[in-house]
């Protein structure tokens, strides 16, 4: 059976697909004025400010803390994979067209469930399969059109699907024993600091572009950062990654409505059925876990609060 906050998991990662898939015109609208790790570098920034103060004031984890050297090793890890991810999808826009890049991207709702049985033995159940199959057929269908070449812009952003799968099950294996929100907050930083490394040494960073590129970084800082990445901390907290992945690579689908809703653009036969097959894989992965087919073991549950706790609590990210 699923873990008690599970639902509660779930439905964040929903609102988390949601942002990221708007977040998708963000990225290229953004791009039209500022340099690749110009804009990742100053939307990190912004997400990692708006929740700072927040995460100074919280408090707590699932389990007893890691040490400080471990807590810190581990937001490292995850800020990095979270950079090189970003990084290799801005990258890969400048040269791949929207459609590719979004399908490509989604393919780790099958590297996560790879890698976590290659690296870590997760053995996710038959449900969790073929959740992830129908997914990444649904994402084909909604995404792809015409003949399918590999371009080198098509090359970077596979790569940056292999570190967001990485990423995925990095937040899933650290996030029970960490304060979700500090996790979260350190990892923007850690991506900012990078991506704005890169920016001066590949790029020009010129003030004049980024308040021209204000509105697609202010989305992609406070809501695609601030707001959506801190929701996958905390739901993967009590989501298995490889279900998680199956709900995130929703993004896709969001990505299409969101252009229908506010650019105009129409969705054919085929994406009506890539989207109906996304869900479909959803809720095959929703039904592994209720009758408790998944042999993929969910993240620990959560524990009453201890004075022990308390006092480690200066101690964690």
């Amino acid at each position: 059976m699923r873990a008690p906050g599970a639902l509660r998991a779930d439905l964040l990662l929903l609102v988390t697909a949601a942002i990221w898939g708007a977040a998708f015109v963000a990225q290229r609208m953004g791009m039209d004025h500022v340099g690749p790790m110009t804009f990742n570098g100053v939307r990190f920034a912004l997400g990692a400010a708006a929740i700072t103060p927040l995460a100074l004031r919280s408090a707590g984890s699932n389990l007893p803390p890691y040490p400080a050297k471990k807590a810190a090793a581990a937001a490292l890890l995850a800020g990095f994979a979270l950079f090189c991810g970003a990084a290799f999808q801005q990258w890969g826009l400048v040269t791949t067209t929207a459609g590719k890049a979004g399908f490509i991207t989604g393919l780790y709702v099958v590297i996560v469930p790879l890698i976590g049985l290659a690296l870590f033995r997760q053995r996710p159940g038959a449900w969790s399969w073929m959740g992830a199959a129908l997914a990444a057929v649904g994402l084909y269908l909604l995404s792809i059109r015409g003949d399918f070449t590999m371009s080198f812009g098509d090359f970077l952003v596979l790569i940056c699907a292999l570190f967001f799968a990485g990423h995925v099950l990095c937040v899933g294996h650290f996030a029970p024993r960490l304060n979700p929100v500090r996790f979260a907050c350190v990892q923007f930083w850690i991506c900012s600091l990078l991506s704005l490394l890169a920016a001066f040494i590949l790029e020009e960073p010129a003030w004049a572009g980024i308040k021209d590129a204000a509105v697609p970084i202010l989305y992609g800082g406070l809501g695609s950062v601030g707001i959506a990445y801190t929701l996958q901390v905390v739901a993967q907290r009590d989501a298995p990654a490889a279900h998680a992945a199956i709900i995130l690579s929703l993004e896709g689908a969001f990505a299409a409505l969101t252009g229908w809703l506010i650019l105009g653009e129409t969705l054919d036969t085929r994406g009506l059925i890539g989207c109906g097959l996304m869900l479909a894989g959803m809720l095959a992965s929703e039904l592994g876990g209720l009758f408790g087919s998944s042999k993929e073991p969910a993240p620990e549950p959560a524990v009453a609060a201890e004075p022990l706790a308390a006092e480690h609590a200066d101690r964690t990210t």
